[in-house]
């Protein structure tokens, strides 16, 4: 499946800074994230426990932007519009992807509950 740059944050690390920190690790890019668009609650799946998923604001990014993609962390990476990465992503995934690109513009932040409004 696909994903955004992202994972776990560690011990005594700010979401923020952890979100930082995985896209330098995964992309290569260090850049400045703006203000938090959505937290989701995510429920307990197979081996995982239930989280907390952070998604901030990354600005906008050209398209000629470079990664610098590390072979452990990615095959690869890629700009795709929400419809295309539906298609390859979790329905609760996608629901996320979508409250977080539908509050950029207004500024506001949501929480969720497994990608739904509450």
């Amino acid at each position: 499946t696909w994903e955004i740059p992202g994972g776990m944050v560690e011990d005594n690390e700010p979401p923020l800074e952890g979100c930082r920190r995985e896209v330098k690790e995964e992309l290569g890019l260090d850049i400045e994230l703006g203000r938090l668009l959505v937290v989701d609650w995510v429920p307990a799946q197979g081996v995982w426990s239930d989280m907390l998923c952070f998604i901030f604001d990354g600005g906008v990014l050209p398209d000629s932007t470079a990664f610098d993609l590390q072979a452990d962390e990615l095959a690869a990476a890629k700009f795709v519009s929400l419809a295309e990465a539906a298609e390859h992503i979790r329905p609760s995934f996608a629901r996320r992807l979508s409250a977080a690109l539908s509050l950029a513009e207004p500024q506001v932040s949501t929480y969720l509950h497994f990608g739904r409004a509450q």
